[in-house]
Formats: C-alpha cells, sequence, structure tokens
C-alpha cells in the first residue's frame, strides 16, 4: 500500500531549526516528483519546496517558495526513499501544518492538485 509518513514537526523559538523527514512506502519515490506543502489556520495551502526526479524540467529541478528562500533546504534519499526539509532561521510566519506530496506527472509544481499521495501533516509551530 502507498504511504507518506511525515515526522520532525514540534515547537520551535523563533531563529530555531527543525528538520522534517517523510518517508515514502508502495513506490518508489525517485521516479516521482516530492515536496512539501502548508497550510496554517485561515490560509490557503501554499507550496513550500519541491525537488523532481531528474534535472530535465524547463522550469528547474528543486523550488523554493519565496519567503523560504535561503531558509530552507530540500534534499532526498532515494535509497531511504526518504525526503527532507531542513528549515533554518524558523520565523512565527512559518507556523503551519506541512504535508508532504509526491506525484508522477507534475507540470506544475505548486499545483497542490496534481500530487497522487499525501501525508496526513505535521504541525510546526514558531513562537516565543
Amino acid at each position: 500500500q502507498v504511504q507518506l509518513v511525515e515526522s520532525g514537526g514540534g515547537l520551535v523559538q523563533p531563529g530555531g531549526s527543525l528538520r522534517l523527514s517523510c518517508a515514502a512506502s508502495g513506490f518508489a519515490s525517485d521516479y516521482y516528483t516530492i515536496g512539501w506543502f502548508r497550510q496554517a489556520p485561515g490560509k490557503v495551502r501554499e507550496g513550500v519546496s519541491f525537488m523532481r526526479s531528474s534535472n530535465r524540467s524547463s522550469d528547474g529541478r528543486i523550488y523554493y517558495a519565496d519567503a523560504v528562500k535561503g531558509r530552507f533546504t530540500i534534499s532526498r534519499d532515494n535509497a531511504k526513499n526518504t525526503v527532507y526539509l531542513q528549515m533554518n532561521s524558523l520565523k512565527p510566519e512559518d507556523t503551519a501544518v506541512y504535508y508532504c506530496a509526491a506525484g508522477r506527472v507534475i507540470v506544475v509544481l505548486t499545483s497542490s492538485g496534481e500530487y497522487d499521495y499525501w501525508g496526513q501533516g505535521t504541525q510546526v509551530t514558531v513562537s516565543s
């Protein structure tokens, strides 16, 4: 069965760091685009960071939302079927539920409707 399991969320002070993990099972994640969305209460779900399976895409293999550029880093370990999101210099505005998502055919990275599989989400709270 297909499954995405997220971990690493929690409560952190402003300026702190967290690393989110997304472990995939039931499919070969190395052939999929995998990344992260987030949604805060009362806000629209937004794309955070994504990584395609190759460097052939015209819009680039790796994507970062402007709000997280320079602070977040996405990486993947295909042998472990796992994707990570390293989050540094966290701000209160980063507070949200973070969702891992994967899709076989993704045209627009930030288009949530194109993704096939979703994790249950992990809460990230940045507060002093």
